[in-house]
Order: structure tokens, then C-alpha cells, then sequence
């Protein structure tokens, strides 16, 4: 792996975490929105990962790269989806503009706790990034003072 390479792959990975990060921002922003520009109530979104340059392969044929040098190309992301797993939450008010016949709102699917959790777990990532990152350009440096 040549060291560009890892510069790359480090890069790559703080790039999708930065984006991760927005978009749990964006979950805890519009935690009491009741109507989106659609009309409908906001719906929680997830970040998708994957590899760079990945391939449907089996474990073994991923397990033959790995031991062969390839290890990898870094993250990308491959989609913002909705969730539509999580049960939005039912809220008895009778007096909100959003109420339906009964006098329920519809809230979002998002907790605050959860999203907490994931920007926390976002942010220890882009960190262990940022830190792979100045390894590599510590060796890096090293490697240009060898000829002094």
C-alpha cells in the first residue's frame, strides 16, 4: 500500500463521518417537525457506508485480497435513506394545527438519545481517522529526513 494510498483511505473515512454528522444534526434539528415541504412528518435518515471500489464478494475472495496487500480503498457513501422501521411517535394534543380527527400529533421517528449516541460514535471516528492521518504523515516526514 503506498502512502498516498493511506492519506486517501483517511480522508475518505473523515469525509463520510463530516457527512454523517450533518446528517444527524439534521435528525436533532427536526425532532418536533410535524409537516415537511411534502406535507408529511419528517422521517429520521441514516448514512449508508461501503467501500470504495467494493464488489459483491464472498468472504473468502475479501479474505485473499486482504492477505494478498489489498486491504482496501476507504469508505464511500452510497445512500441517505428514511427510516421507515421506526414507529413515529403519537402525542395527545388536541389544540396543535398538525392534530389528526382524535387529537393526535404525529411526531418524528427520531431520539434524541440515539442520535446522541450515533454522533458520539461519529465523532470518535472521524478522530481515529484524523489520527491514522497524522501517522501516516509523521512516516511520511521521516522518510524525507533519511537523506540528511
Amino acid at each position: 500500500m503506498a502512502l498516498f494510498t493511506s492519506f486517501d483511505i483517511s480522508a475518505s473515512g473523515m469525509t463520510a463521518q463530516r457527512l454523517r454528522t450533518d446528517i444527524i444534526a439534521q435528525n436533532i434539528a427536526n425532532v418536533n417537525t410535524t409537516r415537511t415541504e411534502d406535507g408529511g412528518v419528517y422521517r429520521r435518515k441514516t448514512v449508508v457506508f461501503a467501500e470504495k471500489g467494493a464488489t459483491a464478494d464472498t468472504f473468502s475472495s475479501s479474505l485473499a485480497r486482504a492477505s494478498a496487500g489489498l486491504a482496501g480503498n476507504g469508505v464511500k457513501v452510497t445512500a441517505i435513506t428514511e427510516d421507515y422501521e421506526t414507529e413515529m411517535s403519537l402525542v395527545y394534543d388536541p389544540s396543535h394545527p398538525d392534530a389528526d380527527e382524535n387529537g393526535y400529533v404525529t411526531y418524528p421517528n427520531v431520539n434524541v438519545i440515539t442520535e446522541m449516541t450515533n454522533l458520539i460514535d461519529a465523532t470518535r471516528s472521524y478522530e481515529a481517522n484524523v489520527t491514522a492521518f497524522n501517522a501516516s504523515k509523521a512516516m511520511a516526514s521521516k522518510g524525507l529526513e533519511i537523506g540528511q
